[in-house]
C-alpha cells in the first residue's frame, strides 16, 4: 500500500513533496468508536428520561468533544442537570469501556499507518477524545512505536473545531502548516485543521457523511482508497 496524491477539485494535492508529517484524527478516523459513543451517551440520557436519537447524535453530536455535547444536550432537552455533571457522567462511561478493551480499528488504519511510518513520514495523533483512549489503541494494536505525538482533549483549553490542537501538534514535532497534513472524518476536525492552514484529508463515516466537507482539499471513501492507490512519490 503506498499513499495516494489524490488532488481536489481545486488542484490542490493533499500530500506533495514538502510533506514530511501526517496528523491523524483519532475517533472515526483510526478507531470505530462512534456507534459505541451513541450507545454510551444513550444509556446516560435515558436516565433523564430522554430518547437519543441516531439521526440528533449524527447532525449534533458526532465528531464534537464531549464537553461541547453536554452544553448541548442540556440546551436542547432542557435538563435539570449542570452540563459539567453530565460530561462528567460520559468521561466515566468512557473509561469504564476503556478499562476492558480499546475501540476496534477502522478498515485499514494500522495498514495506513505502518505504510506511512515506512515511507518515512512522521506521524502525530490529534484528538478531540481522551489520551486514555489514544493510549488504549496504541497498546493495543501495537501501533506506539510508529507516533511520534499525541495531543488530546487534556492538552488544550478549547479544543476542535479551534485550531489550538493541531497547532500544539506541530510546536510539538517542530513543523509548519507547509510540511503537515491532516486527516480527519468530520467537519469540526476539517474546520480545526483549516483553521491551523493545514491541507485536510476527509474520510467520512456514515454517521459524518452528511457533514459540509466541501472545504477540504481532499475526500475519500475510506483509508484504503487514500492510501492504496499506486504511485510513484519520494521516500522521505
Amino acid at each position: 500500500m503506498t499513499l495516494h496524491f489524490a488532488s481536489s477539485t481545486s488542484g490542490q494535492l493533499a500530500v506533495s513533496e514538502k510533506t514530511t508529517t501526517l496528523l491523524f484524527d483519532h475517533d472515526g478516523t483510526l478507531i470505530d468508536s462512534e456507534t459505541v459513543h451513541y450507545v454510551l451517551w444513550k444509556a446516560i440520557l435515558l436516565g433523564y428520561h430522554v430518547e437519543l436519537s441516531e439521526t440528533f447524535y449524527c447532525e449534533v453530536m458526532a465528531g464534537i468533544p464531549v464537553k461541547q455535547n453536554a452544553i448541548d444536550l442540556v440546551a436542547h432537552f432542557k435538563l435539570d442537570v449542570a452540563p459539567e455533571v453530565l460530561a462528567e457522567q460520559k468521561h466515566k462511561s468512557i473509561s469504564d469501556y476503556l478499562d476492558k478493551h480499546a475501540f476496534p480499528l477502522m478498515p485499514y488504519a494500522k495498514e495506513t499507518i505502518k505504510t506511512c511510518f515506512d515511507k518515512g513520514y512522521r506521524i502525530g495523533i490529534v484528538t478531540g477524545g481522551s489520551k486514555k483512549s489514544v493510549e488504549k489503541t496504541l497498546s493495543q494494536y501495537a501501533l506506539a512505536n510508529y507516533i511520534s505525538c499525541v495531543v488530546a482533549v487534556e492538552d488544550v483549553v478549547t479544543s476542535k473545531p479551534a485550531p489550538d490542537c493541531y497547532e500544539l501538534a506541530m510546536r510539538q514535532l517542530n513543523k509548519t502548516p507547509e510540511e503537515c497534513v491532516a486527516i480527519e472524518d468530520t467537519q469540526t476536525g476539517m474546520r480545526a485543521a483549516l483553521a491551523a492552514n493545514l491541507a485536510c484529508v476527509v474520510i467520512p463515516t456514515p454517521l459524518s457523511q452528511h457533514h459540509d466537507l466541501s472545504r477540504a482539499t481532499v475526500r475519500c471513501g475510506n483509508l484504503q482508497t487514500w492510501a492504496g492507490q499506486p504511485h510513484t512519490f519520494t521516500q522521505k
